[in-house]
């Protein structure tokens, strides 16, 4: 038996998109482990971290909970190399890498650093499993291990479906990050044949929020007919036309185009997007306010959207990893450290059979410190996220995470 809380297969299957088990990146099967010194084919196992430079101390977080994955017989070697946490760095260290035979390559850490690696680990039919949570970095024979904006957007949105919410739309910053949030939300709604989201983006500051909501909202189209009326009864010039017109002025619009509406922001932003979506009649009791796992921390300001939703892993499944790691190393791991862990302990579980695609693509996929994963053949990966309320006493579940391959959205 594996330690507590280190991945193992999971028990039951499920289907999702998966490609035949076995067959690589040019549609035939390729045998990604190979022999090498120090192990038996299949078996040793790099992993590329910032262990000098700024991340330094990240980088060793993240070595130590790989370390103690396979802490325990029948473990792969595993052999460390420094990224420095730079392109150049990751390039120098997959190749060194692939010299010395391994049969996978875990990390690096970030998305350049991906990008330098995947060429390199692609050329020499060695799996990358990497830490960043950058969906343009997958393909097929390097998975994106960080939890991305598409797997929580499906989550929502498939909870969204379960409480009769079909009409989504998308508040977003135009940055990187709102952009991966809006492609996320459309590819989610048509993939569940509703009709495509509408999706504003707006700049930096109080003007390009407040424009992007009315215009989102269609403000002016639902209000327009009201305001007439009242201007009609004002021109009267009678005490019965001034009556008439306070009257109209009291009267409720029509709600709003979508029922759920997506937001991604966090901090100074956020508060400013609360406060004019009232100002648009945007009624909370109508419109669900959906957001990212980064609302999890109280910090974000996520305080301002109470009954909001957001998706992320449950946290209770993170517990026995973190009680391991905190025995071992006197410390609790950081969020990241997850990752090293869940990509090491796949390493462990397949060591017997090596790191061929199908072994990787089971569709049974994997339990790891996070929940439930899987890794497809096109270099996605699929996880079980819990669906969490926003709650002046701290967040509530609103739905569990699923313990198996059944995952709502993926």
């Amino acid at each position: 038996m594996l330690l507590l809380g280190t991945i193992t297969l999971a028990a039951c299957g499920g289907g999702y998109g998966y490609r035949p088990p076995g067959y690589g990146y040019g549609g035939g099967p390729v045998p990604l482990g190979r022999a090498g010194p120090g192990g038996p084919a299949g078996q040793r196992v790099a992993i590329l971290l910032p262990l000098s430079g700024p991340r330094a101390d990240l980088g060793q977080n993240m070595l130590r909970a790989a370390q103690l994955a396979l802490d325990g017989p029948g473990a792969p070697p595993l052999e460390p190399k420094d990224t420095g946490g730079t392109p150049e760095g990751a390039a120098a260290a997959a190749q060194q890498a692939v010299a010395d035979r391994v049969g996978l390559i875990l990390g690096p850490l970030t998305s350049p650093e991906t990008a330098a690696v995947a060429p390199i680990a692609r050329s020499a039919n060695v799996a990358l499993l990497a830490f960043t949570n950058d969906p343009s970095q997958a393909q097929p024979g390097v998975w994106t291990l960080g939890i991305t904006p598409g797997q929580q957007v499906r989550r929502l949105v498939a909870a969204g479906l379960g409480q009769g919410k079909s009409q989504f739309a998308g508040l977003l910053p135009d940055n990187d990050f709102g952009h991966a949030m809006g492609q996320a939300l459309t590819q989610a709604a048509t993939g569940n044949g509703l009709p495509e989201p509408q999706v504003r983006f707006y700049a930096r500051g109080m003007p390009a929020i407040n424009a992007a909501a009315r215009d989102l909202s269609g403000y002016a189209s639902r209000r327009g007919p009201i305001d007439a009326q009242i201007r009609q009864a004002r021109a009267l010039g009678t005490p019965e036309g001034r009556r008439e017109a306070q009257e109209l002025a009291k009267s409720s619009i029509a709600p709003p185009s979508f029922n759920a509406l997506l937001l991604a922001d966090t901090g100074e932003a956020l508060a400013e997007i609360a406060a004019v979506l009232p100002y648009y009649d945007v009624d909370r009791s109508q419109v669900q306010i959906l957001g990212p796992a980064l609302w999890a921390n109280p910090s974000s300001g996520s305080g301002q959207f109470i009954h909001a939703w957001y998706a992320a892993p449950d946290p209770a499944a993170r517990t026995a990893f973190e009680q391991a790691y905190t025995a071992k190393y006197g410390s609790p791991p950081p969020a990241v450290a997850d990752l090293a862990y869940d990509a090491a302990s796949i390493a462990r579980v397949l060591a017997g059979q090596g790191y061929s695609v199908g072994a990787l693509t089971q569709p049974s996929g994997f339990v790891g410190a996070d929940g439930w994963l899987a890794l497809l053949a096109d270099g996605q990966v699929r996880r079980a996220l819990a669906v969490f309320t926003v709650e002046r006493g701290g967040p509530q579940m609103l739905e569990p995470a699923p313990q198996s391959g059944n995952v709502p959205g993926a």
